[in-house]
């Protein structure tokens, strides 16, 4: 499933082809996804221009709106890429004559059989939801009803930025008696964090998954905050990680799965030369757990 890294690389790569945009076909072919799409959908995004695309958590906000109608009138279209859902930008280009043409999904016979939402801009981009297991969703809803939706409004913190620190986390893990992996996993205690990108912090800041949250003090707490700042930076950054599905919206692989410490290496030898441990797998909450028994205490 992608996890923050990734919505956020997919977010990046719209912003670079589709703000400012004004959507002039919407193409759902078929009703749902995981969920039935909002009624009118299609109505919505026609006419509509991309005016910001923002994320929170695991959810792409598209923010649309028209000037008739003012930010008063702005809308978010909501969505959550499920398992194996992604969105690709097709660019403009310019056929030999020098002409502006369109590009790869003109045309119906080159639509795949997983390709479920069709959008047409003003400038001929053309931008394709695709999703072969269909667990995304979408949704529709005012702007200023967004942070109080049924999607966001029980979400913890973002884990970029200063508002997620020690202090935040101590709060959210003081009366917890699940393990440090399984709390960290919880959206309502810190929002977009997934079972890749925890396994990699727990292991930079030498905590054991199996530790309860709860006996995560001060100290450890501190190593954690900057463990998992630094991964999700080093993984922005990196695009992702592809494992299976993922790709970013101009249809390129992410890179962190290079660089992973711990996540799907067991067996393997520990990558801090002073330990000489093995990676080890155990399950939490029905996920695999990645770690070094030798070092995370």
């Amino acid at each position: 499933m992608p996890e923050l890294p990734e919505v956020e690389t997919v977010c990046r790569g719209l912003r670079a082809h589709i703000i400012d945009r004004r959507i002039v076909r919407a193409d759902l072919r078929r009703q749902d996804l995981r969920f039935p799409f909002p009624e009118g959908l299609q109505d919505q995004l026609e006419g509509s221009t991309v005016k910001n695309i923002t994320r929170r958590a695991k959810y792409i906000l598209i923010q649309l709106g028209n000037d008739q109608a003012g930010e008063a009138g702005d809308k978010i279209w909501l969505t959550h890429l499920g398992m194996t859902g992604r969105f690709t930008v097709y660019p403009t280009q310019s056929d030999e004559t020098g002409e502006t043409a369109r590009f790869y999904h003109s045309t119906d016979n080159q639509i795949g059989a997983h390709d479920h939402v069709h959008i047409w801009f003003d400038d001929r981009t053309e931008l394709v939801y695709t999703d072969p297991r269909r667990f995304g969703y979408m949704d529709m809803m005012a702007l200023t009803d967004v942070n109080e939706s049924k999607h966001l409004r029980e979400l913890g913190p973002e884990p970029i930025g200063d508002a997620f620190d020690s202090e935040v986390l101590l709060e959210k893990l003081k009366n917890r008696r699940s393990p440090i992996k399984s709390a960290l996993l919880d959206q309502h205690v810190v929002a977009g964090l997934g079972n890749i990108y925890v396994c990699e912090a727990l292991y930079r800041s030498g905590i054991s998954p199996r530790r309860l949250a709860c006996h995560v003090g001060p100290v450890r707490t501190g190593r954690l905050i900057e463990a998992i700042k630094n991964v999700l930076d080093e993984a922005i950054t990196a695009g992702g990680s592809t494992l299976r599905d993922f790709a970013g919206a101009q249809g390129s692989a992410g890179y962190f799965q290079h660089n992973f410490d711990v996540y799907d290496r067991e067996g393997e030898a520990c990558l801090k030369p002073e330990c000489g441990g093995k990676i080890k797998r155990l399950v939490q909450s029905g996920r695999s757990s990645f770690y070094c028994s030798k070092c995370q205490r």
